[in-house]
């Protein structure tokens, strides 16, 4: 099983050298695009398998130095499905990617770029100590900032400034963070640092103290409240399966950083710190929600959904360590983790569907759209799908998430972000009829009726079926997820659980209980 931990790495790095290589061959750099996350997907499944049928999770040493003076990699049922979920997006984007992205994009390296970035990606989620976590969050950035800038168009540009200025700071913020642990513990391995918080071999109160400047530095990169400002100003910006890719996985790392560090390290004043984050949980689902209502172009009011469904993710953790009683802590971080494998889903599809409605009606204006509904009935039930599970209506996945997390805060005694959860959850539902008002449903303004007359089978034209390969895989997913919620929902309550007991994580890196 040791071995298996190294492949998310090497597969994607092994992918990112062979398209270097191929530079002047782009479709041989397809064809790795497609291989290379497929191999990938098919590694973290291998994982998530071993992981579920043995002990339920894995640590092996690089150098074969002991911990914690080694570099460690270790895998849960957490990080396995973070895996997996990263190997399936990376696959759909990467399909979508051969109709989407031109040439002149494919040229200047976009395919090994999206591999180093699935490197950063599974680094981050395999990551046994800090500062190996603080690189690949590194390596996701020099990645994002360059996908996210490659064709040089000016709003690409204005787009990346504001996004690599925030992240920096979050960066410097994080290093700083991990300067002063390192100086209070003499260690930056999170399964020694957990044994030494445990032991109170370190002042709780300075780690606490620490626990904030990682709650700003992983929140400026999860969008959280109030520095989220970044990420509607970037993430319409780019191409969309650059647009895709971020908003199903970015954040998403950063929402998995934060969960393991609050669930593991930073336990000791539970009532002030995830009492904390529960507030920004509540203000970052509202804000994100209204700045949504608010917007008229696809992209911008599907990136502020983003900072909205964050704000789901992190409720579970706030509930967590606000939980009158073990279970229903772990009931609720189970709420989270199965949200986010939802959200992934759902939130990727959109964003890869605002790209089909761009090649339909010619802009992601929604006032500028119209009549796909009459013209297009397959683009409209595949948006249907993503959009009401987004909104939480049964029997789709995202009713099941938003369920137990509901559940929590009733039986945590959290009324207040239960209340809003509610709530937001309305809008949500209200602003995606806006996108479905004006795109699918009113009847299609001049220019659009024109482009759509021109187009003589509607699905092969300008390369609309090669896009919905993926998008219709991914809406099957979301649907299974919510037909057969059970499992999945057993799988990620099962993951929470390990998350609980942070004796399984130090033993696990450590070889011993603490």
């Amino acid at each position: 099983m040791n071995q298996l931990l190294a492949l998310p790495l090497l597969i994607p790095l092994a992918s990112a050298v062979l398209s270097l290589l191929a530079w002047n061959h782009v479709r041989a750099q397809r064809w790795l695009a497609v291989g290379g996350t497929a191999i990938l997907l098919a590694a973290a499944v291998g994982l998530l398998a071993a992981l579920w049928g043995g002990q339920g999770m894995a640590a092996t040493q690089i150098g074969d130095w002991p911990a914690p003076f080694g570099i460690t990699l270790i895998a849960d049922l957490f990080s396995a499905v973070m895996l997996v979920l990263a190997g399936m997006i990376g696959l759909a984007v990467a399909i979508y990617s051969l109709a989407d992205i031109d040439e002149r994009r494919e040229a200047f390296g976009y395919y090994a770029f999206l591999h180093i970035l699935l490197m950063g990606i599974c680094g981050a989620l395999l990551a046994g100590d800090i500062f190996n976590l603080y690189v690949w969050f590194e390596v996701m950035l020099i990645a994002s900032f360059v996908l996210l800038a490659l064709g040089g168009e000016r709003r690409q540009l204005q787009g990346a400034v504001v996004y690599v200025a925030l992240n920096l700071l979050a960066s410097a913020t994080f290093l700083a963070a991990i300067g002063l642990l390192y100086g209070m513990a003499g260690t930056l391995n999170m399964a020694d640092l957990a044994r030494k918080f445990a032991d109170r071999a370190v002042e709780p109160g300075l780690v606490t103290l620490v626990s904030m400047l990682f709650l700003v530095a992983f929140g400026i990169k999860a969008a959280l409240f109030p520095l989220f400002f970044w990420l509607p100003a970037s993430y319409h910006t780019p191409p969309v399966a650059v647009s895709a890719i971020f908003a199903g996985l970015l954040t998403k790392v950063a929402v998995y950083a934060l969960i393991r560090v609050f669930t593991l390290l930073f336990v000791a004043e539970q009532g002030y710190t995830h009492g904390l984050i529960l507030i920004l949980a509540g203000f970052t689902m509202l804000t994100g929600v209204l700045g949504a209502v608010a917007q008229n172009e696809f992209r911008r009011l599907l990136s502020f959904h983003i900072i909205s469904q964050i704000g789901y993710m992190i409720m579970g953790l706030g509930l967590f360590g606000l939980a009158s009683s073990p279970g229903v802590g772990i009931y609720a971080l189970a709420g989270s983790i199965y949200f986010i494998a939802h959200n992934i889903f759902a939130k990727t599809n959109l964003f890869l569907l605002s790209g089909v409605v761009r090649r339909i009606g010619g802009s992601f204006h929604l006032k500028r759209l119209g009549g796909l509904y009459g013209s297009h009935p397959v683009v409209s039930l595949l948006f249907l799908i993503p959009a009401l599970s987004l909104a939480g209506i049964p029997p789709l996945s995202g009713f099941f998430g938003k369920l137990a997390l509901a559940r929590a805060g009733l039986e945590a005694e959290q009324y207040a972000i239960v209340a809003t959860a509610l709530v937001v959850s309305f809008l949500t539902l209200f602003s995606m009829t806006k996108i479905w008002m004006e795109v699918f449903w009113k009847a299609a303004p001049k220019s659009v009726a024109q482009r759509i007359e021109e187009q003589p089978e509607p699905y092969a034209a300008r390369g609309i079926r090669g896009l919905l390969l993926p998008i219709s895989g991914l809406a099957a997913v979301t649907v299974a997820m919510g037909l057969a919620a059970e499992p999945f929902f057993q799988l990620a309550l099962r993951a929470a659980e390990q998350l609980a007991n942070p004796e399984i994580y130090m033993q696990a890196v450590l070889g011993e209980a603490p």
